[in-house]
């Protein structure tokens, strides 16, 4: 029996809603790679990308167990001297609450070309609303 490989031309994507509120971050970002990657789907293939596009909505409702929110720390470094810069979660939603899902969906897939190409797939809002109605998105059971 042989192993069945996708064909970057076969593939059928369609676009997923993920609702963030209440959420917790782990959880979600599994789900969430999974999906880009097309780990649901029977025709996975781990060097095509067979996965759909996903939608976040609701980024600022997602939630961190423990005390994560004081004792997480994010960290960038800006490649110069003194140029490192550390914030706390809390600081990280106040300013931008899409980084806290991005940063947590882009340690889990691949980082090479075929990662590049999922992460672009994937759309996060703070609110509610989405651009994204005419695609006419599915909403998974979290």
């Amino acid at each position: 029996m042989k192993s069945y490989l996708a064909k970057t031309g076969e593939i059928e994507r369609k676009h997923i809603v993920y609702d963030a509120s209440g959420a917790v971050l782990g959880r979600l970002a599994v789900k969430i790679v999974n999906a880009l990657r097309g780990k649901d789907k029977p025709t996975y293939t781990p060097h095509i990308d067979t996965g759909a596009f996903v939608i976040v909505i609701n980024s600022d409702k997602v939630r961190l167990t423990g005390k994560k929110e004081e004792g997480k720390i994010y960290e960038h470094y800006s490649g110069y001297r003194s140029g490192l810069k550390r914030l706390k979660a809390s600081e990280v939603r106040k300013s931008d609450s899409r980084r806290l899902i991005q940063d947590a969906v882009w340690g889990m897939i691949p980082h090479g070309r075929l990662g590049r190409a999922l992460f672009k797939k994937m759309k996060v809002y703070t609110g509610a609303e989405h651009p994204h109605s005419a695609q006419t998105p599915e909403k998974p059971t979290l």
